[in-house]
């Protein structure tokens, strides 16, 4: 029987899946739960109606004294906690969390957590597989599908979680297995007043945990190291002790661990370079999991990626078009760009736009002088794009992704790839980078 601490009371702060799921925890645990959601008709409101008629939703602007009268307020990741109402009820006493630190409360078995500007999502589904693929019962979710609290289980061996920066925001202590910070490129900058905000609320993923999973290529991947932690590297550049990397014989290129190769890159079904370091990462999260090597070496050879992230659509008298909706950071779509420029025999002809959330397009700059064609925008924040890139190669500005894709083939030539690579959140003109996707491989479909 469940015991009701009815001195308890906690305010679940937005609904949504994520809002949900804390709802269905809280209550499970025997809490007082209430739910605030500054919109009017929140998604997973009619949800929570139906499955818990009993919960109070008040919905519209925040009240501060409601917030303040809480024991806990969990607070979703598309709430900031900069938000002035949830200051106040923490400068009150009010304890401040979120669904991460209630999974990581709640689990016993081992976690490893994933975060990063970009290919978050492909290490994460990747690793999943290799862990399935050893015979492991393996709980994938978090950022990524099934939130973090609806993966809990008695029988799951391993939870592997993708992290945003949003939900690291209200993680005090994840105490995972091992940890990744992938990579950081400017993102989400509508939210964080600077870049090293955004890398301060990446670095909560590594509070606690025991393997240390650092990228060599990036300088800014690293924690400041304490006691306790045990480092695995991996990295494009040369080969090292302990350290995932790639090597080159003349004759073919292999992954490498130490100085011995495990498998050569091409039988490696993920294609790029960008991917060859998502590889290299999952490799050393699973060695730190104690994944079964070979179990890992023959996953790469049947994992085809995800779905949106660089997805190879058609080709269209030999030009192949590709399906980046996922890029939605100028970090995803300069690799993106890099990968197919190195890659292809032709260039690149680049279709960006959507909701920019405040970045800076300027590092574009050099990749797309370096590897494109032209660049065709669509969107909201087009005007800026094209303000960013000005002077540096042909730009065309339109209104629709129909349009786009027309354009785009009127300016590519055999050999090049057309690449739909945002930069940009879908917001303002899909409800989400799938159904962008979607439009976008209907559209070169009907070419």
């Amino acid at each position: 029987m469940t015991l009701i601490a009815t001195d308890s009371k906690c305010i679940v702060v937005g609904l949504g899946i994520t809002g949900l799921s804390c709802v269905r925890y809280l209550l499970a645990q025997g809490k007082f739960v209430t739910v605030v959601d500054s919109r009017s008709t929140p998604p997973g409101m009619a949800e929570c109606k139906v499955e818990f008629p009993q919960v109070e939703i008040h919905c519209g602007k925040f009240d501060v004294e409601l917030l303040c009268s809480a024991t806990q307020l969990v607070v979703s990741p598309g709430v900031s906690v900069m938000e002035p109402a949830i200051k106040e009820a923490q400068r009150r006493g009010v304890e401040i969390t979120g669904d991460v630190d209630l999974f990581s409360h709640a689990t016993n078995a081992p976690v490893i957590a994933i975060t990063g500007s970009n290919g978050k999502s492909t290490v994460t589904t990747l690793l999943a597989e290799m862990a399935e693929q050893s015979g492991m019962n393996v709980a994938v979710g978090g950022n990524l599908g099934t939130p973090a609290l609806d993966l809990l289980g008695s029988s799951i061996e391993l939870y592997i979680i993708e992290l945003s920066s949003f939900q690291l925001e209200t993680t005090q202590h994840l105490g995972a297995l091992a940890a990744s910070l992938l990579n950081i490129s400017e993102d989400h900058m509508d939210r964080y007043p600077s870049k090293l905000t955004y890398l301060q609320a990446k670095q909560k993923i590594f509070r606690g945990c025991r393997y240390v999973i650092i990228n060599d290529d990036d300088i800014l991947s690293s924690p400041l190291m304490v006691e306790g932690m045990e480092p695995i590297h991996f990295g494009l550049g040369k080969p090292n002790l302990k350290k995932f990397s790639t090597m080159n014989d003349g004759a073919e290129s292999t992954i490498c661990y130490g100085f011995e190769s495990l498998i050569s890159t091409s039988e490696i079904k993920i294609k790029g370079m960008h991917n060859i370091s998502n590889v290299l990462a999952a490799l050393a999260l699973g060695t730190a999991a104690g994944i079964d090597l070979n179990s890992m070496l023959a996953t790469l050879k049947t994992y085809s990626g995800l779905k949106h992230r660089c997805e190879w659509v058609r080709s269209v008298d030999g030009v192949d078009y590709i399906n980046d909706s996922k890029g939605t950071n100028v970090g995803a779509t300069a690799t993106a760009i890099e990968s197919f420029g190195m890659s292809g025999n032709g260039k690149v002809i680049l279709i960006a736009g959507g909701e920019g959330k405040g970045a800076d397009f300027t590092p574009l700059t050099s990749v797309l002088s370096d590897f494109a064609r032209g660049v065709v925008l669509f969107g909201r924040d087009a005007r800026q794009i094209e303000s960013d890139l000005s002077n540096v190669i042909d730009i065309k500005r339109t209104g629709t992704l129909e349009e786009a894709v027309s354009i785009a083939k009127s300016l590519s030539e055999p050999g090049d790839t057309v690449l739909m690579s945002p930069a940009c959140a879908s917001f303002d003109m899909f409800s989400n980078f799938e159904k962008r996707g979607d439009a976008f491989i209907a559209v070169v479909g009907g070419l």
